[in-house]
């Protein structure tokens, strides 16, 4: 069994600290700004809930018939902190294991989770900015509001940006440190 290198064995600690940050803060948020919110409002997207100005948001699209956010319509805050947590247990496996296969197999399972994570989180936005209740109050013809699931769009008069938060930077610095460790550890044959 090929071992992992001194880089490989300290990079499994590494990316285990960094997604304990997902339980310590947000790892995505979604900003909006209005004319009549000037100082803007956000919405934060932990592991396991939702918080910010979800209230509010939740007010103003009632009236283009959006539905309401609440953190108990979300099965993902029960599944992803189980796989994450199932992941780190990997990670020391592992780091016990201290196999390159073993290392390979678990930056493959990290990839699949992130695949899986934002697939679902796109279509969550889709459903959410495209299935209206054909009732609403206002109502635009062809007008869609779901929001970007990375960067900026302008919805009627809401300028959206929907970034990592700090959380989430972390998470994608665990995806770079196991794919630069998983690219050296098969360069070092």
């Amino acid at each position: 069994m090929k071992q992992l290198t001194k880089a490989g064995r300290i990079s499994i600690p590494v990316v285990v600290l960094f997604l304990i940050t997902l339980w310590l803060a947000p790892m995505w948020r979604i900003d909006m700004r209005a004319p009549q919110y000037p100082d803007g409002l956000s919405m934060q997207i932990w592991i396991n809930d939702v918080k910010g100005d979800v209230p509010i948001i939740n007010g103003l699209n009632h009236y283009i018939g959006m539905k309401t956010i609440h953190r108990d319509d979300f099965r993902e805050f029960v599944f992803m902190p189980i796989a994450i947590l199932l992941f780190m247990a990997g990670g020391v496996l592992v780091f016990l294991l201290k196999s390159k296969r073993a290392y390979y197999i678990w930056t493959a399972a990290f990839m699949v989770i992130a695949i899986c994570s934002f697939t679902d989180f796109y279509l969550w936005e889709y459903n959410y900015g495209h299935n209206l209740d054909p009732n609403a109050p206002i109502q635009v013809p062809g007008m869609s509001y779901q929001p970007p699931l990375l960067g900026y769009k302008k919805l009627l008069n809401f300028e959206v940006l929907s970034q990592p938060d700090l959380a989430g930077w972390f998470y994608c610095a665990a995806g770079v440190i196991l794919t630069v460790i998983t690219f050296y550890e098969w360069k070092k044959k």
